[in-house]
């Protein structure tokens, strides 16, 4: 039986408007999502459940070491919320809104105690958070990337040398802005205190997810390729970085070998990182995860698993596509299978989407949760033989 808020729950704590609200999440039944993951395609042996329902916009991911409390950020509806799971039954029934009227808080993670949430142009840190989930106050410890709404949501991650990575993405769909802003279609890193601020690798359109392999701590990156070029070019990309001030290409070169009609040549290709993967044209990828648990079977040990947002600009003729997880396989610096884990977002008989997945998560017992900003809700993926 699945645990669900009253259908308002979230938009009436938005409405309120106070920075900190707090309501048990009823548990009554909701029979319509049972019909909804029936149109889930899983490998044999897994199983898709509801972890939280009505979580408008869920977005960006980030839990506590214990996995009992989970973080989701917004990208549309302003909001911050933490879900927690008083009882371990692996759905939440309990949220508290840590924030409300930001602007664009899609990027958030937990380290040390302390939350950091991402503004279009600042970082905001929550110190010490579960003390006080019911009166949180943040500080902002750095204020000055640019303010263009434009790729301008942010995902954020610590990596392994203990700095905070946050993308700026291009306030474009193509264009040349790195003159202006060496930010600009950048990751960028800083300390937790926001201090020493340096561009790390360049050329990146628009990242909204990247990860660091957990044996070789090299970080892989999703990348989304401009559009208005036509159904199927160019790819969008998974990146291996090699080296801090990496350039990959953007925006003169696109799937490493795609010169742009307007900048293309105005650069040499091999002046570039070329991608370890090119995904399906507009398929956007968006959040990825090395999973490292247990529960799943053998392969998927230090692999990644991809959510792969939709497309939204392809032709009728063509079909939307995306609107799934896919599992991508890696060894070394190289790509050597990948394939879809997960699909049926996307009705391909009506060619519409119902469900768009965002983010993904590995939990302590080794599933993991997947939000989704369209369904408004946070999946859990499970595994048993």
């Amino acid at each position: 039986m699945l645990k669900n808020t009253i259908p308002a729950l979230f938009i009436l704590l938005m409405a309120i408007g106070s920075s900190c609200q707090k309501k048990a999440i009823d548990a009554v039944t909701f029979p319509e999502y049972d019909s909804l993951l029936t149109k889930i395609n899983l490998p044999e042996g897994f199983k898709i459940s509801i972890y939280a329902p009505n979580v408008v916009d869920a977005r960006s991911l980030a839990r506590t070491e214990d996995g009992k409390t989970v973080f989701v950020g917004n990208r549309r509806r302003r909001n911050v919320y933490a879900l927690t799971d008083t009882d371990g039954d692996m759905v939440a029934d309990k949220v508290d809104t840590i924030a409300t009227g930001l602007n664009m808080p899609n990027g958030v993670v937990f380290r040390d105690g302390d939350l950091y949430v991402a503004e279009v142009n600042r970082i905001h840190r929550f110190a010490n958070i579960m003390d006080n989930l019911e009166s949180p106050v943040s500080e902002v410890i750095y204020d000055q990337y640019p303010t263009d709404g434009h790729h301008g949501w942010k995902f954020i991650a610590f990596g392994p040398d203990g700095k905070l990575y946050v993308p700026v993405g291009a306030p474009c769909n193509v264009c040349d802005k790195e003159s202006d802003n060496e930010v600009y279609a950048s990751i960028t890193r800083m300390n937790p205190d926001g201090s020493d601020m340096e561009v790390y690798v360049k050329g990146v359109r628009n990242t909204v997810g990247f990860a660091w392999h957990p044996e070789s701590g090299d970080m892989w990156f999703n990348d989304n390729g401009r559009d208005r070029l036509g159904d199927n070019v160019p790819a969008c990309e998974l990146n291996h970085v090699n080296a801090q001030g990496d350039h990959f290409g953007f925006p003169f070169w696109h799937q490493g070998d795609v010169a742009d009609p307007d900048f293309g040549d105005q650069r040499s290709r091999d002046e570039f990182v070329e991608p370890a993967y090119k995904y399906e044209a507009h398929s956007a990828p968006l959040g990825l995860r090395f999973y490292q648990g247990d529960m799943f079977p053998a392969k998927y040990k230090n692999n990644l698993i991809v959510a792969q947002h939709g497309s939204w600009d392809r032709s009728a003729e063509a079909g939307h596509i995306g609107y799934q997880l896919r599992f991508v396989q890696i060894e070394g610096d190289k790509v050597v299978k990948s394939e879809v884990f997960a699909d049926g977002w996307l009705d391909k008989p009506t060619n519409k989407g119902w469900g768009k997945p965002v983010d993904v998560m590995e939990m302590p017992d080794g599933s993991i949760l997947v939000s989704d900003d369209i369904n408004h809700c946070i999946y859990r993926i499970s595994y048993s033989k």
